[in-house]
């Protein structure tokens, strides 16, 4: 089945965006329900896993260079009506990616325990959150190659497909999660253990499944050679636009590190409401990274096809839905708090800890709303470095600053770690509304392959 150039660019922001909300809802649902389920296992698990997943996102996070990147070129090739470029980029970003995924599986395994170390975590929450890295890291590469498909299947507009693959890696992560940890059917419970193989088989699904969509919707396919030898222009094209866009998430990530290090000195009780109400938080933005996303697409095919107007106000549209509905989602959580909290936790130091912090996230998400929708649009518009720079000077300058000042020095806990983290979200997107607003397009170029391949 051939891509209709003609239905990519008639593609709605809504037609585009409602799968990518029920992938990411499901996705976001699954991290939810592992917490959910670990917490009646054990506080300690649920945080040693939760702490694990950040360091894992860490990693995952260098996959993006590809898949994002992939993501823009594609639909800036499908934009200016290049077809054949956009599948060759399409197979060069999953050969890459293959080849990150297998190096970093192998740092993560022999390197593990050294890197949660980090974190500052130790005893059981240590030992859970060691599991969990060890089982799950080895199986990054298929990872790896799951964001470089989806990525391809996205970029030519079939988004629902990678929703479909998302249902199905849900109902298998399910089953596996009540098995492992409620000892469904008789069998034994296993824990972390039955958790972190669970998310094994359901990453190995995903890349089987995704592989053949792409074939059955794109009609391409790969061999050997698109594994072993990837070509140059594209990779210097990707990491062109990949390395800026992973230097702002892996800014924010090491940033998140030291934060989540800082949160481990106040105790374990502050470390467990910290993952549960950043779980809670991610339902605050999950309409806006499902239209970010979208945006993005679009954005991308509109600077490919010169439609710069266009461009300019479908960032804008997008950010007034993304605050208002990121702020009545927050301040609906904030007023139903110490229920939502309870289907966590029965420990009322940890609820004790949260309920404050469920108003500092009415405070963060419009701020965060803005931030993701326009950085987002603003790469795809091919303004790449400025996401970055500003990232790395508001997360060291005041996310981790401010945390350890307002939360250690001033002593307000995780509520000051919190409004820091709020202030961060707010400075870095204010400046990103100011740059869309100056239409950058016009002083940077698009991209350097648009230069490189006319």
């Amino acid at each position: 089945m051939s891509v209709s150039s003609t239905k990519i660019q008639n593609q709605s922001l809504f037609n585009i965006s409602w799968p990518l909300f029920i992938e990411l809802a499901l996705h976001m649902g699954m991290g939810v329900t592992a917490t959910l389920m670990l917490s009646h296992y054990s506080d300690g698990a649920a945080a040693g896993v939760g702490v694990a997943n950040q360091l894992l996102g860490i990693f995952i996070l260098v996959f993006n260079v590809t898949s994002i990147a992939a993501m823009i070129l594609i639909g800036q090739k499908l934009g200016a009506n290049e077809l054949h470029k956009a599948r060759r980029f399409a197979r060069s970003a999953v050969g890459l990616n293959f080849w990150f995924g297998m190096i970093i599986a192998a740092l993560v395994v022999v390197f593990g325990e050294h890197l949660l170390q980090l974190f500052d975590i130790r005893g059981e929450v240590l030992e859970y959150g060691l599991i969990f890295v060890r089982i799950c890291g080895a199986s990054l590469f298929l990872e790896s190659l799951s964001l470089a498909l989806s990525a391809v299947l996205r970029s030519h507009g079939f988004t629902k497909e990678s929703m479909i693959v998302s249902v199905l890696m849900n109902v298998i992560s399910v089953l596996g999660y009540a098995i492992s940890i409620l000892g469904i059917f008789g069998l034994p419970i296993t824990g972390v253990v039955g958790v972190s193989w669970t998310i094994v088989i359901a990453r190995s699904f995903a890349v089987l499944v995704l592989l053949y969509l792409v074939y059955k919707r794109i009609a391409l396919t790969f061999k050997v050679k698109d594994f072993i030898k990837v070509n140059k222009q594209d990779i210097r094209d990707m990491l062109y636009i990949g390395i800026p866009s992973a230097g702002e998430n892996l800014s924010y990530q090491f940033s998140q590190l030291m934060i989540t290090a800082i949160v481990a000195s106040l105790g374990d009780a502050s470390l467990a409401a910290r993952v549960y109400i950043s779980n809670i938080s991610m339902i605050c933005y999950l309409f806006t990274l499902a239209i970010a996303e979208g945006t993005q697409l679009l954005v991308a095919r509109y600077i490919g096809g010169k439609q710069f107007d266009r461009a300019l106000k479908r960032g804008i549209k997008t950010l007034r839905l993304a605050m208002i509905v990121s702020l009545i989602a927050a301040l609906v959580m904030a007023f139903i708090g110490q229920p939502i909290l309870e289907l966590f936790t029965n420990n009322y130091e940890i609820i004790a800890i949260g309920l404050p912090i469920l108003w500092a996230v009415v405070f963060t998400e419009p701020g965060r709303a803005m931030n993701i929708v326009l950085m987002s649009s603003l790469k795809s518009s091919g303004d790449v470095r400025f996401p970055v720079i500003i990232g790395i000077i508001s997360m060291w300058g005041i996310a981790v600053t401010l945390s350890y000042a307002l939360g250690i020095t001033l002593g307000l806990g995780l509520l000051g770690i919190w409004l820091a983290q709020g202030l961060d979200e707010w400075f870095r997107g204010i400046f990103a509304f100011r740059r869309w607003k100056s239409k950058p397009w016009e002083r940077v170029k698009v991209n350097r392959s648009m230069k490189s391949h006319a």
